[in-house]
């Protein structure tokens, strides 16, 4: 999670705000919008296309794209549209590149667990539904952008589609004359261009409960062309069965992440990117999290307060981007 940081604006120019509802949750942003620009048409906009990615990818709606793939029978292909086909590409490439930490297939374990539209039922086994958690058995025909149905294959974007939400709200807004935004959707945010009085836009990037007012300086990040998404179990928690279990599965197990950091922040060139990567992260965990971070280059912060004291760990991509 990251919080903007607030600013005076010039006289001159003001920064306008419009915000809604997509994904089960919120969306903003904040931009220096042309002159005599009709607000109400660029909100319009802004939320066509965040319906337009649901439409394709929410396990949540049963005529989306994605439920119409996952209910298809064994040996099918489904051709997709120019954003379902972005997003799981980039899936599955970070599931290869985190060794399976992150995948796209972890459809019936979301389910099983009660943390998707089917909201558990008393007759799952984790390892009966592991069996088709498997991206290696989504195969992509590049030439015709299309994706084969193995047979009992369910994908769930859910952390990924957000940050792809927010670059595809960022570049509308690109394309309609706007010079410089902060987009956000569920926390996730984007931001390019100055603001009016010529400074990037700031968040602070947030990690444990407390930190807000903690004596220690503030973690600030200038968001111009960058994104940041933050995942852990700070945010991503619930009672199951008399004790606390995080929202985050690990797909290699089938089951809950057990020591899952306090919050992973990843900084990136995009928000779909920082989204995915932020939650294979978490799933790796503090050491193998921090080790796979650095050897792909990725700018990322690890908190662990699970012992009261909290631990920071950053990785030199990341603390280049405090001093930028």
């Amino acid at each position: 999670m990251a919080t903007p940081v607030s600013a005076t604006q010039s006289a001159s120019r003001a920064v306008d705000i419009l915000g809604g509802a997509t994904m089960g949750t919120s969306w903003s942003a904040k931009f220096v919008a042309p002159r005599k620009a009709d607000l109400h048409a660029l909100h319009a906009g802004i939320q066509a296309r965040l319906d337009d990615v649901v439409a394709q990818m929410s396990n949540w709606e049963a005529d989306s794209d994605l439920s119409r793939y996952n209910v298809s029978p064994a040996g099918s292909w489904h051709a997709l549209r120019e954003d379902f086909w972005t997003v799981l590409s980039c899936a599955l490439d970070i599931a290869y590149a985190s060794g399976g930490a992150f995948d796209p297939t972890v459809g019936p374990l979301v389910d099983g667990w009660g943390f998707g539209p089917g909201q558990g039922h008393a007759a799952f086994y984790p390892e009966a539904a592991r069996s088709h958690v498997q991206w290696q058995r989504v195969i992509l025909d590049r030439s015709q952008r299309r994706a084969l149905q193995p047979g009992g294959t369910r994908l769930d974007l859910c952390a990924i589609a957000k940050g792809y939400g927010v670059d595809a709200v960022a570049a509308h807004l690109r394309a309609q004359g706007v010079d410089a935004a902060l987009v956000e959707v569920g926390g996730e945010l984007y931001g390019y261009g100055r603001k009016p009085d010529g400074t990037p836009w700031r968040v602070i990037v947030e990690g444990w409960q407390g930190d807000e007012d903690d004596a220690n300086e503030p973690r600030v990040l200038a968001l111009d062309g960058l994104a940041v998404a933050t995942s852990g179990d700070r945010w991503h928690r619930r009672e199951h069965e008399g004790r606390r279990i995080s929202h985050t599965l690990d797909p290699r197990s089938g089951h809950p992440v057990a020591d899952a950091p306090t919050a992973v922040t990843v900084a990136a060139d995009d928000a779909m990117h920082a989204d995915a990567w932020a939650t294979a992260l978490t799933v790796l965990g503090v050491r193998d999290g921090f080790e796979t971070a650095c050897a792909n280059g990725l700018a990322a912060r690890f908190i662990d307060a699970r012992d009261g004291a909290p631990d920071e760990r950053m990785t030199p991509a990341f603390e280049a981007l405090l001093h930028a």
